[in-house]
C-alpha cells in the first residue's frame, strides 16, 4: 500500500501527538483524523491541534487541522488537505473508518484501552505499554539516547516523573495547580515573566514562576483542574518564537513513528 493511501488514526490531539502528525502529514501520510477529550488539557497550545476543538482550525509548522463533528465528515477535511480532529474520548471513530494504523499518543502513562486488534498497525508511544503485547510496536518517550527508539518486544522506559532538562531546570520550569479548582490566568504565550511572578491562579491561590524566562505554554484559562496538574511551562531560553516550533522531543518521537510504519508497508 502507498503511503498516501494510508489512514492513520490518533489518541490525542496534544502536543507531542501534533507533532507526530505534521511529521506524517510532511511525508505523505495525508489520510489522519486524530481524537480528542471535549476539553483538552494541552499547556503548549500554539502547537496542539487539540486548539481546533475551540477554534475551529489550528495551523502547526503549516499544517492545517480543522474539527468535525463525526467520521462522516473526516475526508471532507481532507480533501482540503487537513487533519481531521474530532471529540471523541471513547475512540469510537476508529470502528466508524478502520484505519490501517492507530497511534497511541495520548501519553497517559498507562494504557487506557488500546489493542491490538484496533488496526494491522497499532502503534503506542511511552510507559505503560509492551510491544507485543498492548501494541505491536512501541517508540520510546524518555530523553536521552533511546528517545523515538522502536521497540518491537518488551516495554517502554518506566515513567520517572522528572520533566525534560532545559538549560539545568527540570521541575522549576513547570507551573503546577496548587489546588483543585478553575484555572484563571490573563497572560498569553511567548510572553517574558520574571522569577516569582504570579502566572495565574487557581481558586485563589497563586501559580507563580519558579524562573524566568518566556511562558512557552499555558493551558486554556477556564479550564477545571486537579492539585498538582500541569498549568503551564517555562522555557529558560527566553525565545518567544520556540512557542510556536515543534519540540525536539516531538520530531523525535514522529520519526519513530514514521520508521515503526515504513517497517510495515513499504514505499511502493
Amino acid at each position: 500500500m502507498k503511503l498516501h493511501e494510508l489512514t492513520v488514526g490518533i489518541k490525542g490531539a496534544g502536543e507531542l501527538a501534533s507533532g507526530i502528525a505534521c511529521r506524517l502529514f510532511h511525508a505523505n501520510i495525508r489520510h489522519i483524523f486524530m481524537m480528542e477529550r471535549a476539553n483538552p488539557l494541552a499547556v503548549r497550545r500554539h502547537v496542539s491541534f487539540c486548539e481546533s476543538v475551540f477554534s475551529g482550525t489550528q495551523t502547526v509548522e503549516q499544517v492545517t487541522a480543522q474539527k468535525v463533528e463525526s467520521s462522516r465528515d473526516i475526508r471532507l477535511a481532507w480533501e482540503k488537505s487537513r487533519i481531521a480532529v474530532l471529540v471523541d474520548p471513547e475512540w469510537l471513530t476508529i470502528r466508524a473508518m478502520t484505519p490501517d494504523v492507530v497511534i497511541d499518543a495520548t501519553i497517559a502513562k498507562r494504557n487506557l484501552g488500546t489493542s491490538k486488534d484496533e488496526a494491522p498497525l497499532v502503534i503506542a508511544l511511552g510507559p505503560g505499554f509492551e510491544a507485543g503485547k498492548d501494541a505491536h510496536l512501541v517508540v520510546e518517550t524518555h530523553r536521552g539516547h533511546h528517545l523515538g527508539r522502536v521497540i518491537r518486544k518488551g516495554p517502554a522506559q518506566a515513567n520517572t516523573g522528572i520533566p525534560g532538562n532545559i538549560h539545568g531546570f527540570t521541575h522549576e520550569r513547570v507551573l503546577r495547580a496548587p489546588a483543585d479548582g478553575f484555572f484563571e490566568s490573563n497572560h498569553d504565550l511567548g510572553m517574558i515573566v520574571q522569577q516569582d511572578e504570579t502566572v495565574g491562579h487557581v481558586s485563589g491561590r497563586p501559580v507563580t514562576a519558579k524562573i524566568p524566562g518566556v511562558l512557552r505554554g499555558l493551558i486554556k484559562p477556564g479550564t477545571t483542574v486537579s492539585k498538582g496538574l500541569k498549568v503551564g511551562d517555562i522555557d529558560p531560553r527566553a525565545e518567544p518564537s520556540f512557542c510556536r516550533a515543534v519540540s525536539d522531543k516531538s520530531r523525535a518521537l514522529g520519526g519513530g513513528v514514521l520508521e515503526a510504519i515504513l517497517s510495515v508497508y513499504n514505499r511502493d
